[in-house]
C-alpha cells in the first residue's frame, strides 16, 4: 500500500514514538557531503526516492533508541534511514532518539543566498550576511521574514524567496510505502528489505542473527562495540561495521554451539545470558591469543596479522582445551597460524573453510597436527621460497614474515647496535622501515618501481637511524656500522660479499637475501613446529595503558595514518588488494614526481579498472600530478569506500 506523507508529519511520528528503526537496521553512516548533496537535490526539486515502513505491534526490545512507543501499531522504517535523519536532524537542530548518528553530520548546516549552495560551516561564514543557518531557518518563528532584514532592500525579496523555498522542504511530501500485514515475520521483512535495498548493502545472516539475539538482550550490540573500541586502542581495528560484528558473532557461534553457521546461532534457544556468556568467553580467548601471538611472533598490530578470519578456528581450540595448550603444542598451533597467514588460507570467501577447520578441531584428539596436515594436503608443501621474498610493497602478504622474523631473531639496530624491541622510550626510537639501497639512486638508475619497493630491499631500523643514514648507498654506510657493531649486518640478513653492495649489483644483491631471508624465516618456522623455539618472558598484556604506537613506516600525522589503516583494513574485509602504502610516482625517465598515501596502480581490479590513489591532506600540485599520470584520486577514505562499493563490489550505501 502507498500513503503519501509530507516531511512534517513524518517528522511529528519520530517525535511521539510511533515511527521507529528495527533492530536490524545498521547505524546511521552518511557524512557531511552526503547530507549537502541530499539538500541540493530537495532545493531543486529533485526526487530523493520513496520510503518503506512496516506497520506492526512492535516490541520495544525490537527497536533502537530509548524513546517508549506508544501503544498500538507502529511503523518500524525499512528503508529511508539516511535521508529521515538527516533531515530531523537539520530541521530539530538534534538527532531524533533512535539514532546513533553523530549530529556532526547534519549539524552547522549553512546556505548562501547569493550562490544558492550549502556548506557546513566554516570560518569564512563569519559575519557574512550570506550565509544562513538552514536550523535556524527552518526553526525560526517566521521562516523567511525573520532572516530578509539582514539584505540590502533591492535583494530582500529574491533571497527571500529562496530562503523561503528551503523552509517550504518541510511540506515536502514523501511517497511512503507501506508493508501491514500482520502475518510478516521479522525474516520475511528482512527479506522485503534486501529486495528493496537493491541499491545498498542487503543484511546478511550476521544482521540477522545479532537483530534477534538483540531482542532478548538490547544491549547486545553496545557490548560487542565496547570490545572492538578496547581492541582499536591497541592496534586491532576492524572498521567495516558489518564485518566486525559478523566476525565476532562467529567467534560467539562457534564457542557456544562449534559452528560458523549464523543459522545455528539463529535456531538455537539461548537466552540473555547465554549469549553473555559466550561474548565473555570469545573475548578472554582473543585477547589471550593476541598476547601470545604478539608474544611469540612479535606480530603487535592489525596490518601485520593476516585476516581475523583465522581466530575462529584458534577460538574453539582454546575454548575445548579449558586448561590450556601445552608450549609445544602451543608453538605448533603457531607454526599453522603462520603458514595460514603466508598462504592466504582465510582470504575471500572462507565458510566451507572455517567449517572444514572447526570439525578438525572437534572430531580430533590430534587437532593441531590434523589441521597443519590438512594446510599441507592443500598446499602441497609448507617451505618458504626465495621467491616468495620476490614480491614487493608493504602489502604484501608476506611482509608481515619480514616483521615477524626482525622482531623475534637477534636483529639489531645498525647504529645503536641493540635489538629492534618494542617499549623503547622516545620518538627516535619508534621503529621505522628502511630501504637499503636508497629509492631515488634506484630510480635514477633505471630500476623499476617493483623492483625499488623489493621486500628484500625492506628492513627494519630506528627512526634516527633512519634520518641518519638518509640516501647513502650501502657501500658507503655498510662498512661503516659493520666496524661499529661487528656481526649487524647478519642480523638483519644482509650478503655480506661487497661486490653486492654496488648499485649496479643490485638485483644480485635481492637474489642473494631473499635466500638468506628464505632460509631464516624456514629455521623459525622449523623451531616452533619442533618446539625448539626458546622461552623468553612473556610479554605484559597488550590491553593496558603502555605506549602502542611503535610503526614500521612513517606518515605525516597520527590522524592521517589512522585513516589510511582503516583504509587498507577495509578493502582487505572486503577481499581486495590493501594497495601500496608510500607509493612512489616516478616518469619514465625515473623522476620521482611524487610520494602518493595510498594507491592501486594496477587498478583495484588488476587490469580491469583504473588506476587509484587515496591523498590525505595533500596539497593540489601532488593531486595534479597524480591525475595527469592517470590516477584517479580520493581525498577522504569515505569517498573511495563509496567508489569501490558502486563500481567494484557492485553496491551503495543504504539510504
Amino acid at each position: 500500500m502507498m500513503e503519501m506523507q509530507n516531511l512534517s508529519n513524518i517528522l511529528f511520528q519520530i517525535d511521539n514514538g510511533t515511527l521507529a528503526l528495527p533492530k536490524f537496521q545498521r547505524p546511521y553512516v552518511w557524512k557531511r557531503a552526503d547530507v549537502s548533496e541530499l539538500m541540493v537535490s530537495l532545493y531543486k526539486g529533485y526526487p530523493v526516492g520513496n520510503l518503506l515502513v512496516w506497520t506492526t505491534s512492535a516490541n520495544p526490545k525490537d527497536v533502537k533508541g530509548k524513546h517508549p512507543l506508544a501503544g498500538g501499531l507502529h511503523k518500524l522504517l525499512l528503508d529511508g534511514q539516511q535521508r529521515v535523519t538527516s533531515l530531523y536532524g537539520i530541521i530539530r537542530g538534534k538527532k531524533p532518539e533512535f539514532s546513533d548518528a553523530d549530529p556532526k553530520a547534519f549539524l552547522d548546516l549553512y546556505f548562501n543566498v547569493e550562490e544558492e549552495v550549502f556548506e557546513f560551516y566554516s570560518s569564512k561564514m563569519k559575519n557574512d550576511p550570506l550565509w544562513i543557518s538552514v536550523t535556524e531557518l527552518m526553526q525560526a518563528d517566521k521562516g523567511a521574514f525573520d532572516f530578509t532584514h539582514r539584505f540590502e532592500i533591492d535583494k530582500q525579496h529574491t533571497y527571500g524567496s529562496r530562503l523561503a523555498e528551503i523552509t517550504h522542504l518541510k511540506n515536502r511530501t514523501f511517497y511512503v510505502e507501506v508493508v501491514n500485514s500482520e502475518d510478516k515475520t521479522l525474516d520475511d521483512v528482512v527479506q522485503i528489505f534486501n529486495k528493496v535495498n537493491s541499491g545498498g548493502r542487503n543484511l546478511s545472516k550476521g544482521d540477522l542473527a545479532l537483530a534477534k539475539i538483540s531482542a532478548y538482550w538490547p544491549e547486545a550490540r553496545e557490548s560487542m562495540q565496547a570490545h572492538f573500541d578496547e581492541w582499536h586502542i591497541h592496534g586491532y581495528s576492524i572498521n567495516d561495521y558489518q564485518y566486525k560484528f559478523d566476525w565476532l558473532l562467529r567467534c560467539i557461534n562457534v564457542i557456544l554451539t562449534g559452528h560458523s553457521d549464523f543459522a545455528e546461532l539463529s535456531n538455537h534457544q539461548f537466552v540473555a545470558t547465554d549469549i553473555q556468556d559466550g561474548l565473555n568467553r570469545a573475548r578472554k580467548h582473543i585477547n589471550s591469543v593476541l598476547n601470545l601471538i604478539e608474544w611469540r611472533l612479535g606480530l603487535d598490530h592489525r596490518q601485520v596479522m593476516g585476516s581475523p578470519n583465522s581466530l575462529p578456528t584458534v577460538l574453539r581450540l582454546f575454548d575445548k582445551e579449558n586448561s590450556g595448550l601445552g608450549g609445544k603444542e602451543r608453538d605448533k598451533l603457531l607454526y599453522w597460524y603462520v603458514h595460514a597467514m603466508l598462504w592466504g588460507r582465510y582470504t575471500g570467501t572462507v565458510e566451507s573453510v572455517i567449517r572444514q577447520d572447526l570439525i578438525t578441531v572437534d572430531e580430533n584428539e590430534d587437532a593441531v597436527d590434523t589441521l597443519i596436515e590438512r594446510l599441507r594436503q592443500d598446499r602441497g608443501h609448507l617451505r618458504v621460497d626465495p621467491q616468495n621474498f620476490a614480491d614487493w610493497s608493504r602489502g604484501s602478504r608476506f611482509y608481515p614474515l619480514l616483521y615477524m622474523l626482525t622482531r623475534m631473531s637477534d636483529t639489531r639496530d645498525l647504529c645503536v647496535g641493540i635489538g629492534l624491541k618494542k617499549g623503547l622510550k622516545g620518538e627516535d626510537y619508534q621503529l621505522q622501515l628502511h630501504h637499503i639501497f636508497p629509492k631515488a639512486r634506484l630510480y635514477k638508475f633505471g630500476y623499476a618501481r617493483n623492483e625499488v619497493n623489493a621486500l628484500a630491499n625492506f628492513t627494519i631500523l630506528f627512526r634516527k637511524t633512519n634520518v641518519r643514514i638518509g640516501a647513502k648507498p650501502p657501500e658507503e654506510y655498510f662498512p661503516y656500522y659493520e666496524s661499529k657493531h661487528p656481526g649487524v649486518l647478519k642480523s638483519h640478513w644482509i650478503p655480506m660479499d661487497e661486490h653486492l653492495w654496488k648499485i649496479e649489483n643490485y638485483r644480485e644483491f635481492l637474489a642473494e637475501r631473499r635466500k638468506l631471508l628464505a632460509k631464516a624465516a624456514n629455521d623459525f618456522l622449523d623451531q616452533l613446529y619442533h618446539g625448539e623455539l626458546a622461552e623468553t618472558p612473556a610479554v605484559e598484556s597488550p590491553f593496558d595503558q603502555r605506549d602502542r604506537t611503535v610503526r614500521p613506516v612513517s606518515i605525516a600525522s597520527d590522524e592521517e595514518e589512522t585513516e589510511l589503516k582503516e583504509a587498507m583494513d577495509w578493502m582487505e574485509e572486503n577481499g581486495l588488494p590493501r594497495g601500496e602504502y608510500g607509493f612512489e610516482l616516478v616518469a619514465a625517465n625515473g623522476e620521482l614526481l611524487a610520494t602518493l598515501d595510498l594507491a592501486w596502480q594496477d587498478g583495484i581490479k588488476e587490469g580491469s579498472s583504473p588506476k587509484v590513489a587515496l591523498l590525505i591532506d595533500e596539497d593540489d600540485e601532488t593531486i595534479k600530478i597524480a591525475s595527469a599520470e592517470g590516477l584517479r584520486c580520493f581525498t577522504t577514505v569515505e569517498q573511495l569506500q563509496q567508489y569501490v562499493q558502486r563500481e567494484i563490489l557492485g553496491e551503495m550505501t543504504p539510504v
